[in-house]
């Protein structure tokens, strides 16, 4: 696992989960924009100001926890998040971010108790089991080590603690932002203004374990490669669904490789022409994914995950599989299908 913990952030396309919000969807994507240009002073006096006359509004307020995320003010942010489960207890996204918050600054216990209420609210929720996984082996680590310094010479204790480490890749805890340029796509609650995850500080390799069997070695030495490539090719998926959300289309068609096999077996230009229809010009565009797999093959990799795409006249929820291929050092699109 890469990071640890992946927080949900919001771009101009708000969550389905505040559909019912009466925050305008103009005004949430005004604040979208600015928290992309990293113009967070002028988004939270947005915020505030549509807070000024609709104080409830768990659109704006779910924002609002945003941007005082993106400021490091997260003693405040926490504050707004708390409150919103207080208020709405039944979404399961305020509860994440509160867990990427609590494990920043270390208090692994709470962002334990927030995943567990996200999970309890939605099951089928994938980010927050996912990051309940990973809060559970950073406890695990942190036992390890404890095991190791009431008794240094616990070769099993040194052997666990380095493959959790390598699972994790830390054992301190600490904010670094995904390697992303630019929002990610919508996801779950909420669509990212700037990707954040936490993440650890990378600890020197501990001592390794005498007498550990010598076929362990290649599986653990492998893994970092792996991982750089399934989080290059998650890179790119996340990448393309925001152009589609933001609908910004020759960005999104530009994800997709020259030999793309288009759906009906049409040319490339008319299957490209009926996307860009589709695409440009609509009210709302909001593209979330959903339990991401990634499986890489050399130069190859595919990606199942669950799709819920809603606009102003249509929401669909399904399974989708993209084929990757990698082409002069990027990854693009070869093949789109339904299904799992």
């Amino acid at each position: 696992m890469r990071h640890l913990l992946k927080s949900l952030f919001v771009t101009s396309s708000l969550v389905l989960a505040f559909a019912s919000s009466s925050a305008s969807a103009d005004e949430a994507a005004d604040i979208g924009k600015l928290l992309r240009a990293g113009q967070t002073s002028e988004a939270l006096q947005k915020v505030d100001a549509a807070l000024a006359s609709k104080p409830k509004d768990a659109q704006m307020r779910f924002l609002r926890g945003l941007i005082l995320t993106e400021m490091n003010k997260s003693a405040e942010a926490i504050t707004v998040f708390t409150k919103l489960t207080d208020d709405y207890p039944e979404l399961p996204e305020p509860y994440n971010n509160l867990a990427v918050l609590y494990a920043a600054t270390g208090q692994y216990d709470k962002a334990r108790a927030a995943l567990e209420m996200a999970i309890r609210t939605n099951p089928t929720y994938g980010t927050a089991h996912e990051n309940l996984g990973d809060v559970y082996a950073k406890l695990a680590s942190q036992s390890y080590d404890k095991a190791l310094q009431l008794d240094s010479g616990n070769a099993t204790a040194k052997l666990k603690l380095t493959l959790v480490k390598n699972l994790v890749g830390n054992t301190t805890g600490g904010t670094n932002p995904r390697n992303n340029p630019a929002p990610a796509t919508t996801v779950t609650a909420a669509a990212q203004a700037k990707p954040s995850h936490v993440v650890a500080k990378a600890d020197p390799e501990p001592a390794k374990a005498e007498n550990t069997p010598a076929k362990a070695k290649p599986a653990v030495a492998a893994a970092p490669a792996q991982d750089k490539d399934e989080d290059d090719v998650m890179r790119a998926v996340e990448k393309w669904a925001k152009a589609w959300s933001n609908q910004e289309t020759d960005s999104y068609l530009a994800h997709y490789a020259k030999d793309f096999q288009t759906p009906k077996g049409e040319s490339r230009k008319a299957w490209a022409e009926e996307r860009r229809s589709r695409i440009e010009g609509k009210g709302r565009i909001n593209v979330k994914l959903e339990s991401a797999k990634v499986s890489v093959d050399g130069n190859s990799a595919t990606v199942k995950f669950r799709q819920i795409y809603t606009s102003d006249r249509l929401t669909a929820n399904s399974r989708k599989v993209l084929v990757m291929t990698k082409q002069d050092g990027k990854w693009l699109i070869k093949q789109e299908r339904a299904g799992s």
